[in-house]
């Protein structure tokens, strides 16, 4: 099937990328800016460049794509609302699935299906009110542009074309989205609950998110609204309970309502409001949820995963080699990170041989961008890319130190934050199945201040990163029936 997706390089769109490539899916992503684009979705991604009065080009891909997913929109809590800010919600979701609606409808060869995004804000402010999907609007701005989005689609003839529109509550996932800036906010030990904490908040895994956008892209059932949420709503105060719990953080810090209010404006309203939400249609249809329980979310997302994080030392592996890269810089830690993919070794390997595709393997808030890299992957090959660390952006230069196709790979640090930076990459088949391990030795720079600055905050972003990395190779390929346990070394100070 090709799959015609906006909002591809977005939180969801990029997961939702891998596992549409795992199906054997074509896509076609419809970007703004196709340098960024193919730096972070990779060479197996065809891209149409977005241009505002061009209709001809949107036509005839839609006439080359069996299904259309959009996701895009302009993120709602990141700024305070205004006119100019509610003028750009409307025209990133309303405007653009308008455009996307007549050019599925000048198509010849239309496409089977069109999932279009929505919210949970539809219902507005509901209390305690038990939400199905044959709920009405809400009164509130959200809740009328939800209403405009999903009104949007209604022109088209769904004999021809199924309709189906993704109410999406809060996306708990890696790498991005709500759950990062809580962690960081309950890390510092300032999480509380956001106003009175009793207001219901719908969520759902992001695995189960990009799973249930494929059941809906393959059930012929699902249509119409459709409640993109997990079967075991919460309120806010429980999630924060559950946030500090999993984060051995205090919870004790609220956020008052008119704090918010002062704060955020008018989007604070829409923060507070209540919507206990269910996902009747898809459970109705078959659809199985891995993650059905906010706490065993949590659990998977920020736990510490396939992730260890250890001073080095006679107990673990020695790098591979006599090199003069470790000899001048001397890392100090180590990191291994270990995954079971259930794909075959000559699937997996050839991936991490483009470049290209490290973008997918970085996490969004990153802003991995590949400035010059050579063509073919070997000793002596160098990557030069940037991106973000902390908010500030860092040239990173790679130089592929070993080559052994098939079986491993090493880079180092040529150029950037670290005092040494030393990656391998080994890869070993198991039964069909394929051992990934990563292999970091590392140290920064500053003896004392470097180490206080692994503890802060250095080692948390690598494991992250990495948790990242690894959640990512399963929506590609495909996660091994039994999940392997992290490796079993001890982080120390």
């Amino acid at each position: 099937m090709n799959v015609f997706l906006t909002g591809a390089t977005g939180f969801i769109g990029r997961a939702l990328v891998l596992a549409l490539l795992k199906e054997g899916h074509g896509v076609m992503a419809w970007v703004r800016s196709p340098g960024r684009a193919r730096s972070q979705l990779g060479e197996s991604v065809e891209l149409l460049t977005f241009l505002p009065d061009e209709e001809t080009g949107l036509t005839a891909a839609l006439e080359r794509c069996d299904a259309v997913i959009n996701l895009a929109g302009e993120p709602l809590f990141e700024k305070r609302w205004n006119a100019r800010r509610k003028r750009a919600f409307s025209d990133s979701r309303v405007s653009m699935t308008a455009r996307l609606v007549r050019a599925v409808k000048r198509a010849r060869r239309k496409p089977r299906v069109l999932i279009s995004g929505s919210a949970v804000g539809y219902y507005g402010d509901r209390g305690c009110e038990s939400l199905t999907e044959q709920a009405g609007p809400g009164t509130d701005f959200l809740a009328e542009l939800c209403e405009a989005w999903e009104s949007a689609t209604e022109s088209i003839d769904v004999a021809e074309t199924r309709i189906v529109s993704l109410r999406t509550g809060i996306v708990l996932g890696q790498g991005g989205g709500a759950l990062e800036r809580l962690a960081s906010i309950f890390r510092l030990g300032l999480g509380g609950p956001l106003g009175p904490g009793s207001q219901f908040v719908p969520w759902i895994h992001l695995q189960d998110c990009v799973s249930m956008i494929l059941h809906a892209l393959h059930d012929h059932r699902l249509k119409g609204p459709v409640n993109l949420v997990a079967p075991a709503p919460v309120t806010n105060l429980e999630l924060t309970r559950s946030l500090g719990r999993v984060l051995s953080r205090p919870v004790f810090l609220r956020a008052p309502r008119f704090m918010l209010r002062v704060v955020l404006g008018e989007a604070a309203s829409s923060l507070l409001s209540s919507q206990r939400c269910y996902p009747d249609k898809a459970t109705a249809c078959g659809f199985s949820f891995q993650f059905p329980d906010l706490d065993t979310a949590l659990d998977d997302l920020l736990g510490p995963g396939e992730v260890s994080l250890a001073p080095l030392g006679s107990n673990f592996p020695s790098p591979m080699g006599d090199s003069d890269y470790l000899r001048q810089r001397r890392p100090d830690r180590i990191l291994v990170s270990r995954v079971v993919i259930d794909a075959p070794l000559e699937d997996v390997f050839p991936f991490f041989s483009q470049p290209t595709n490290l973008g997918l393997l970085t996490p969004p808030r990153m802003g991995f961008r590949i400035l010059r890299a050579d063509q073919r992957m070997q000793s002596g090959a160098a990557i030069e890319y940037e991106l973000r660390v902390f908010g500030l952006k860092i040239g990173w230069e790679t130089l592929i130190e070993q080559w052994e196709d098939g079986h491993h790979f090493v880079d180092s640090q040529a150029r950037g934050p670290y005092r040494s930076w030393w990656h391998e990459h080994h890869f070993r088949e198991d039964g069909g199945q394929t051992v990934m391990e990563d292999r970091v030795y590392y140290a920064l720079p500053g003896r004392i201040l470097g180490r206080l600055a692994h503890r802060l905050f250095v080692g948390h972003q690598l494991r992250s990163a990495f948790n990242y990395r690894a959640a990512a190779v399963r929506f590609r390929f495909g996660p091994a029936p039994e999940n392997n346990p992290p490796p079993s070394h001890e982080e120390h100070a």
